[in-house]
């Protein structure tokens, strides 16, 4: 049967006509079923209602609030304005140095030709090469930076992504904030529209474009997951902490928003691996601006002084004060013919505002005086015994002393560097005393908390020790503390005679 309908003709024609009639019954049936032109009394099997989907001509946001731009839109255009910084620096080789047979009683014994064959061989340097990124933000070749990328370069070279390559040129570098700017000589170049960093929000969506472990134009999406951090990295951070991730050649890149606009310029990791674990660090593009702007004009970089000694504002010092919050910045001392004491500010005060900003913590009010332009008047919003005032502070440039120390508003930041740094030391207070168990009527400062694996914690220092001598220097108050801090070479050992319940002990910390 089978080959007999294959074969035949005239079946095959019979068999054709009868199926082409059955399929002209069901398309008619579905059509008129569609249409609605069943007649009555004919059942039909019940199916879902179909899904009615909006018509749209525009393509649709990704997300709210991200316009009709799309994650690829942004990355195609931050891409061609991301570059690969190479740069390389000459030091002395390892074996370069001074060695015993540098004595003249061992160059006379073995003699002059013997030294002579040996200094021949050895090398005398070596060159030390390092990858990052950079932002093209003038179309004229202007890229923006880290310092610890090519501060210390002898060369520098910028490779586009197109694959040119351009030797660029130091335009200048602020180690302060860890940023630089280096110029190509090219034109019409892509570059990428600043973002005002201040409107940035915890939550929102950020891209990190870079080159990480030298590999090109690389994009990653994360979230912004903290503002304002110190990472204690610079002596000026207000850092846009993110999970985009960030490695190694990442540094200089750009971090940007949903818009595509450069909020901020990629400068570290938190990693105990090398890698990342989710947090990097981003200069805010308003800081970064800044600095940039000033050395493209100067090629150095000014800053604000507003000559008070600050401290954060803990509970205990907030309940003394009669704030109701840990909100605000107390002064613990104003500096003779400064701005402030000019303006009138006094010890005690509790800075609440400066220049229509709130204060929440002595870095974010140490950033924001640095950036103030010299000759600005600001309004000093504040708390005196309990009552709201405010005061008008002309701010003038950062003594060139206090430049030069690398150490901005010095009593202000009561952060010294060395093996110092890893001491949070407060003045002593009868709370203080009360708790650590420090005898009534003693003047001093106290340790209030050790950076935990630091030297000073190896050597021994504690929590609650009185620190009564820095290199056999009396301390008697945190402006003597500061004072004598500010003035130890980061690179020496320091000498700390601590009181320690009732005994006092020698320590040396060494770097």
């Amino acid at each position: 049967m089978e080959r007999h309908y294959r074969n035949s003709g005239s079946g095959r024609s019979w068999i054709l006509a009868a199926v082409l009639l059955t399929a002209g019954m069901i398309i008619g049936f579905v059509v008129a079923s569609d249409l609605g032109w069943l007649p009555t009394g004919h059942a039909v099997p019940e199916s879902p209602a179909p899904q009615v989907r909006p018509v749209s001509t525009a393509p649709q946001p990704i997300l709210p609030g991200m316009g009709t731009q799309s994650f690829v839109e942004i990355a195609k255009a931050v891409k061609p304005a991301v570059v690969n910084i190479y740069a390389a620096k000459t030091g002395k080789a390892e074996g370069s140095h001074a060695t015993p047979f540098d004595d003249p009683f061992f160059r006379k014994f073995f003699g002059e030709e013997f030294f002579r064959r040996f200094e021949q061989q050895q090398p005398k340097e070596r060159k030390e090469r390092g990858l990052g990124s950079g932002v093209i933000v003038e179309s004229n070749g202007l890229i923006i930076t880290n310092n610890h990328v090519v501060g210390k370069a002898d060369e520098i070279r910028v490779t586009l992504s197109d694959k040119r390559e351009f030797k660029a040129k130091l335009i200048g570098t602020d180690p302060k904030t860890d940023i630089a700017v280096v110029k190509i000589e090219a034109t019409g170049l892509p570059t990428v529209a600043w973002a005002d960093s201040d409107l940035l929000e915890v939550g929102e969506f950020v891209l990190a474009v870079g080159n990480p472990f030298g590999l090109t134009q690389t994009v990653t999406l994360g979230i912004v997951s903290a503002l304002g951090r110190a990472a204690g990295i610079a002596e000026y951070e207000d850092f846009i902490q993110t999970d985009a991730a960030i490695n190694p050649g990442n540094s200089g890149g750009a971090l940007v928003n949903v818009r595509g606009e450069l909020a901020g310029i990629n400068t570290a990791i938190f990693s105990q691996s090398g890698g990342n674990m989710g947090i990097g660090f981003a200069v805010p593009s308003n800081m970064a601006r800044s600095i940039m702007d000033q050395l493209v004009k100067t090629g150095k970089v000014v800053r604000g002084w507003l000559g008070v000694s600050i401290q954060e504002l803990t509970p205990e010092l907030a309940a003394q004060f009669g704030v109701n919050d840990t909100k605000g910045v107390l002064v613990s001392d104003v500096m003779d013919e400064s701005p402030a004491k000019k303006a009138g500010l006094e010890r005690a005060d509790v800075i609440l505002e400066y220049d229509g900003k709130p204060m929440d913590s002595p870095t974010h009010l140490r950033n924001a005086v640095a950036q103030t332009p010299v000759g600005k008047k600001v309004a000093v919003k504040l708390l005196r015994e309990k009552k709201p005032k405010t005061l008008d502070v002309t701010i003038v440039e950062q003594p060139k002393s206090m430049a030069q120390a690398g150490e901005e508003e010095a009593a202000e930041s009561a952060a010294p560097t060395g093996v110092l740094a890893d001491l949070d030391v407060r003045e002593l207070t009868e709370d203080l005393a009360g708790r650590y168990g420090i005898k009534s009527g003693e003047r001093g400062v106290v340790v209030a908390r050790v950076k935990p694996g630091s030297a000073a914690e190896e050597t021994g220092v504690r929590e609650g020790d009185m620190i009564v001598e820095i290199n056999r220097q009396a301390v008697g108050s945190m402006k003597a503390y500061e004072r004598i801090a500010a003035k130890l070479p980061s690179d020496q050992a320091v000498l700390l005679l601590l009181k320690r319940q009732g005994r006092t002990i020698y320590l040396t910390l060494r770097p």
